[in-house]
Formats: C-alpha cells, structure tokens, sequence
C-alpha cells in the first residue's frame, strides 16, 4: 500500500499575476486524481477587507501590523497542515502567499528584529514549512497589455508598482531549495498549464500529454575567480552537504543533503532509481535532525562527503543555483563552479537570460562528467567499475550485488552524442532505444 502524501505549495508573485485563476485550476486538476485538496486563504486580504490601510499606520503601527500578520498566517496556515496530517487521502495544501512574502515589506533589520523577538528564522519559515515555491510573475511585468486592478478590492498598484512589488515577492523566497518561477513568455493558458506541471513534476506524477511539457534542467561550467559579491544581484547563501548511502538496490542511488544558514539546516533524503518505460522515479522525504544523524551511519565509504557553498539569485525572472564545491574533495572538484536553471529556451534565447557577470565556459547538462554521483567517487574514474554513465547503466557499472559486471564497455560518447532526448524529471536522453535519465539531477 502506497503511503499517503501531504504536499504544501505557495502561490505567490506580483499583482495580476494569475494567482487567483492559478489556484482554482490546480485545485480542480488535483482533486480530479482523487486528492483531498485544501486552499489556505490569503492573511493580508482578510485583514485589509476589514478596513485596515498601511496609508494610515505609522511605522510602529505598521511594524505591529506586519507582526501580527505573520502570527495569524502561520495559526491559520497550521490549522490546515493538521487536516492535512489527519485526512486519509493524498492532500494538496495550496497557500495563498507564505510566511517569507512578510518580509518583502519591511527593512531587512526590522524583519531581523521580528525574528528574533518572536524565536523564528529563515530556515524554518521559508525552507522548512513548505515543500514547493512556485512565484506567478505580475502582468506588469512582459504582460503590460493584460495588466489590471479591476475585480479585486485590495489591488490599486500602478504597472511600475506592481513590477517594484513582484521583484519584491520573488526576492523573498530566493533560497527556498525548490523555487519555481512562471513567467509571461507564453500565453496564459500556457502559464497556468506551467504552474500545474511544475507541481506535478516535482511530486513525480505522470500527466501525459494533459499538459505542455515543461522547462528542463541546464547546468554550465563557471571558470572562476568568482566575482564580488557587489556583482552579483541580492543572493542567499547556503552550507550543504552531501552524502552517498549504501543501498542493497544496485539498481537505487540514495543520498542525504543538509542545507542551511546560520547555524540552522534542514534536511533531505533521497532515492533515486529507474523504472521502465523511461521513468525515473525519485522520492524526497524531509527529515528531522536526529532521523538525518542516524541515517548517516549507512553512508557509503565508497564516496567523498560532497561541500558546497550554494548561491541562489533571482536575475530577469530567471532562478539559478551557483554550486561553488569546497575542501575537502577529490581534486577532480577543486575551484569546480556548476550553475543550474530551469528553462524552456535553447540556443541564443539561452545564452540571453544567462548571467553576464559570469565567466561561462560551457555547457556540461547531461555530461555524467559532472554528475554529482561521479564527482564524489573516491577512486579514479579510469581505475573504477563504479563511474556510472547514467542511471540505466547503474548494474551496467558494476554496482550489481554479486559483484562487478562483465559488461563494462560502455562508451560516454554513447551517452554525450544522444540527439532523441525526452524530459522525464531533470534531463534525459535515449540510449539503445530507452529513455534514461542521465545522473546528474542532483540536489
């Protein structure tokens, strides 16, 4: 029997950014699967309905304002994560903003005084308490023509405004370790079907051809040095580590991440493993910090314990990670600088939305070279049976339970030079007939 699952996704972005439309079409999508699907209502609308104008608050007033808020958020918001814990079924909860949209509207040192005078932090209230960011960027911003403040009570904001205020809510979430970003490239229907397929993507469900198929991963080699921070836009930065686990599955990679700031972490396993048909089926379940110590006694000794210094950034509504690798590594990993985006654009459109204060060598997605799996191998890659190729080939690479394979021919060319490529959950390709997925969707 399958267990059941509780997923909790925040809609946020700018004014006239399909918020609204985009809920009522992912609840409906959902609850047609059968999923029990609860809508948290958005806290600031609720207050403001009932008379209150920041126009008439003076700072300290706005300063309690904003406090109080984010305390009725939060209780309102764990009300329904306790429904959710208890209902039977698989459970959507869709938030209507989060507790991180709070600090788009007060200094950074007010918000830092919030948290500590009420015991809470970034960790915990952007990373911890929701599985999935999805940011629905303003019609202010690519989509002025359709841009409008009819039909909502609480909207009044100007183009420039609403552009100033999108910016705002996405910077908020920068750092979230699953952070999507729906742009105004396509028509709205296109970005609504987005939205859903993001979801879907990230939970790993199957919807065929009911969707437009959604952005794949891209990866870039970056030469260093790395600039000045003053170069890059406002970033978060985080610690994470990685550890490879031992699995009696030759056929299942497994792995731990810890990932923080500041002294607090949160916690991720993960299993990865094929499955026919060209599905790659990969489960990420949040941990607890004494679960996560326990589980690394099974880590495998086989692999390099992988540090990194994690940059996030939010540059022309595009989200990139910049993985600056740390010591200790194996050589192989020294001074190596991977940045990642989701996107949908190839080619110059490509090279356009890239950061140009970056020094990009090229690009490397696909190339098990730089797979995370095979960056961490504690032997060389031309000495070991272990170097996995992709995660088809992982018996292939000697990893069965009775020992290494005989067949160990298997040419990377086979893999780079794939041209019939299908995006099954990061970046695939077809060997021999069979959609694989190459071993490099590392988180």
């Amino acid at each position: 029997m399958e267990q059941k699952r509780l997923y909790k996704v925040v809609l946020t972005g700018g004014p006239c950014g399909g918020k609204t439309t985009g809920q009522m079409r992912l609840c409906t999508f959902f609850e047609n699967m059968g999923w029990k699907v609860f809508r948290v209502p958005e806290t600031a609308t609720v207050l403001l309905s009932g008379g209150i104008k920041f126009s008439d608050l003076n700072a300290e007033e706005g300063f309690k304002f904003q406090e109080n808020l984010l305390r009725t958020m939060i209780q309102i918001e764990n009300t329904f994560f306790q429904l959710g814990e208890s209902c039977s079924r698989n459970c959507l909860i869709i938030c209507d903003r989060g507790a991180m949209d709070a600090s788009a509207f007060i200094s950074k040192d007010k918000w830092e005084l919030m948290m500590a005078s009420n015991g809470w932090n970034n960790v915990e209230l952007r990373d911890n308490r929701y599985n999935q960011i999805i940011h629905m960027v303003s019609a202010a911003n690519g989509a002025e023509e359709f841009y409008s403040t009819e039909d909502h009570a609480c909207r009044s904001e100007g183009v420039e405004l609403a552009r100033e205020l999108d910016y705002k809510a996405a910077a908020a979430w920068v750092g979230h370790p699953y952070f999507d970003v729906i742009d105004n490239s396509q028509d709205f229907e296109s970005k609504i079907c987005r939205m859903i397929e993001c979801v879907c993507q990230k939970l790993g469900i199957d919807t065929g051809d009911r969707l437009r198929a959604s952005s794949r991963k891209v990866k870039f080699l970056v030469t260093g040095p790395l600039p000045a921070d003053s170069e890059f836009p406002p970033f978060q930065d985080f610690d994470v580590v990685h550890n490879y686990l031992q699995s009696n599955n030759p056929k299942m990679q497994a792995r731990l991440r810890k990932r923080g700031q500041k002294g607090h972490w949160s916690y991720i396993h993960t299993i990865r493993r094929p499955k026919m048909c060209g599905q790659v089926i990969e489960v990420k379940t949040q941990l607890t910090h004494r679960d996560y110590l326990n589980m690394l006694a099974q880590r495998d000794d086989s692999h390099f314990t992988i540090f990194k210094r994690r940059r996030c950034f939010l540059i022309n509504n595009q989200y990139f990670q910049l993985d600056i690798y740390r010591e200790p590594a194996h050589p192989r990993c020294r001074g190596l600088m991977l940045l990642e985006t989701y996107t949908a654009l190839s080619g110059d459109e490509l090279k356009n939305i890239l950061p140009q204060f970056l020094t990009i060598e090229k690009e490397v997605t696909g190339n098990p070279d730089y797979s995370m799996f095979n960056l961490s191998l504690r032997e060389e890659w031309n000495t070991t049976n272990k170097y996995c190729h992709n995660l088809h080939d992982y018996t292939l690479a000697g990893l069965t339970e009775s020992g290494p394979t005989e067949n160990k021919s298997i040419n990377p060319s086979a893999v780079k030079d794939a041209t019939a490529k299908k995006q099954v959950n990061g970046v695939d390709c077809r060997v021999n007939g069979v959609d694989v997925a190459i071993n490099g969707d590392d988180d």
